[in-house]
């Protein structure tokens, strides 16, 4: 947790805005320099405030908050590695949303793991009317991952967010 920061220096000292009749005044020099402890780290956020919404940049709890804010597929046991990945790819993974590509991004980032997918899906173009439909009549979804130690804890992460990030019309998949 952030808190104050013994010796941090205001970057707008108020002893130097004060008139110049209080600039010899030890009472009124110490006092503001008082406020000047108490408003650094405040100074020092908005100062620093684009480099907290950079993933990459800002503090590991930040981070934490920020995945939350943007709707990261997090649970929070994520390192922090994975965890920068996930707030950074947050937008994308909303636009892809729903497709293969999209689930597999979800699963890849959440687990550092490649997935493999299989499903009923599929697109086609035709000049004529009435060609054939592409994929299976009946919808299915398949998320293979394998990892080198799976837990309980990692299939019920995976089915969440399969659950999640799968198209809408595919049935939930079963275990």
């Amino acid at each position: 947790m952030r808190g104050s920061v013994d010796g941090l220096g205001s970057s707008a000292p108020i002893g130097m805005m004060l008139p110049a009749v209080f600039a010899d005044d030890d009472l009124a020099q110490r006092f503001v320099g008082g406020l000047d402890d108490v408003l650094a780290p405040i100074l020092n956020v908005l100062d620093c405030l684009d480099a907290y919404f950079d993933p990459a940049l800002t503090p590991i709890d930040f981070a934490q908050w920020l995945s939350t804010w943007v709707g990261a597929e997090t649970d929070g046991t994520e390192p922090e590695r994975r965890l920068r990945a996930a707030v950074a790819a947050a937008a994308t993974l909303h636009r892809v949303r729903g497709t293969r590509r999209g689930l597999s991004e979800a699963v890849r980032l959440a687990f550092g793991v490649e997935p493999e997918i299989t499903e009923s899906g599929g697109a086609a173009w035709s000049a004529r009317p009435r060609g054939p439909v592409p994929g299976t009549p009946r919808p299915h979804l398949h998320v293979t991952l394998r990892l080198p130690e799976p837990t309980p804890a990692d299939i019920h992460r995976l089915d969440t967010l399969v659950a999640a990030a799968r198209p809408r019309t595919c049935p939930t998949p079963s275990p």
